[in-house]
């Protein structure tokens, strides 16, 4: 086995995943390297979960191949694989008790431990989920949260190579999402494995993974770090799909170096430069420009923007986020742009109420040009 190999604990080669005659997953390839916390990233059917149950055993692929470990697992079952699952619903069993449920597993080791030393773990990977003293509660009596850390436990206690998450945060609220994202990090971090983790949001995505696969139509489109996601989106998809865009689409006219020159359907030109995780543009093919809200200045109607691209607009909505205020202006050439400005420059500068003229602008430098 080559070293290259032993640096990942996931591969995908060219694998295809079929359902009848309906691609899940169409010839995907990616690693995930050992130790990384990597996210799958996509909309509802666009593959994510059938790859997550690939790596799991529970579904096998139809071609190609998958590694773990730099091994092959073909027709491996998934009890036999080094990796244990956190299911969304939790799946714990509601007649046994915290203890029982975390050492479930425990009995299907081979060696299997003795009793004694099933709750000397189990106790173990309470302690790590911050649950120590919960083990004689059935799941009934926890909360959510609590549930999930159990989960977790239950999971992390026969310290699998690989742990699956999927989507294991969506039935919590906004204020316990964010804390156990927390926990799901400091975890990760103290035990130094892989995790993998599916889901459909966003935020949840970027304020967690070392490595992010955005996945569309069974194919991945981009995997990269969270950073190069949001500043450098290979597509249209990618850059409206993480965070939110202004896109502005048109016809590739030339390109300038490393600048690409689009006209838009109404005759405007813009410039930006392009992407450089994108496919390589050519003239006269289509494209679009996206440009972040962060990046747009709003002013007053009769106060000229000292940025390279301007335009007139009203506003539609203003709505207050507390941080920032998002403005949605409507403009002659592209509708509806979004403008979003931080608090503390706000406060500096006078807010615009609903209907108000005002102009809207940004240098070229801030939109980044890629293919649709």
């Amino acid at each position: 086995m080559s070293d290259s190999s032993q640096a990942f604990d996931i591969e995908f080669r060219q694998v295809v995943k079929r359902y009848g005659s309906t691609p899940a997953v169409n010839g995907v390839s990616f690693q995930v390297r050992r130790g990384a916390f990597h996210s799958f990233l996509g909309s509802s059917g666009c593959g994510k979960t059938t790859t997550l149950r690939m790596i799991a055993g529970f579904e096998q692929p139809c071609e190609g191949e998958v590694l773990l470990a730099g091994r092959s697992v073909a027709g491996v079952p998934a009890f036999q694989r080094p990796v244990n699952m956190v299911f969304q619903s939790y799946a714990l069993f509601p007649h046994l008790s915290v203890a029982d449920n975390i050492a479930y597993g425990l009995r299907y080791k081979s060696p299997r431990p003795d009793k004694k030393e099933q709750r000397r773990l189990a106790d173990e990977a309470l302690e790590m989920v911050r649950l120590s003293g919960y083990g004689q509660r059935k799941p009934s009596e926890l909360s959510g949260g609590q549930q999930q850390r159990v989960a977790l436990a239950r999971a992390l206690v026969n310290k699998p190579t690989v742990l699956l998450l999927d989507e294991p945060l969506a039935a919590l609220d906004r204020k316990l999402r964010k804390e156990m994202q927390s926990e799901l990090l400091r975890l990760q971090r103290e035990v130094g494995i892989t995790f993998v983790l599916v889901t459909h949001d966003q935020e949840e995505a970027l304020s967690m993974s070392d490595s992010i696969s955005v996945m569309q139509n069974g194919l991945i489109v981009q995997t990269a770090s969270p950073e190069q996601l949001y500043e450098t989106p290979a597509s249209r998809y990618v850059a409206d799909f993480i965070g939110e865009s202004n896109l502005f689409n048109g016809m590739v006219r030339r390109i300038d170096g490393d600048s690409v020159v689009l006209e838009t359907a109404q005759g405007l030109q813009l410039t930006s430069p392009r992407s450089p995780s994108g496919v390589a543009l050519s003239a006269q093919t289509e494209g679009c420009i996206a440009v972040r809200p962060e990046l747009i200045s709003i002013g007053a109607a009769n106060t000229p923007l000292a940025r390279e691209v301007t335009l007139a607009g009203q506003v539609e909505d203003r709505i207050y986020l507390g941080n920032l205020t998002e403005y949605r202006v409507r403009t002659a050439p592209f509708g509806i742009v979004c403008v979003r400005v931080p608090r503390a420059r706000e406060q500096q500068q006078a807010s615009f109420e609903h209907g108000a003229a005002v102009q809207i602008g940004w240098d070229q430098a801030n939109g980044l040009a890629m293919g649709l």
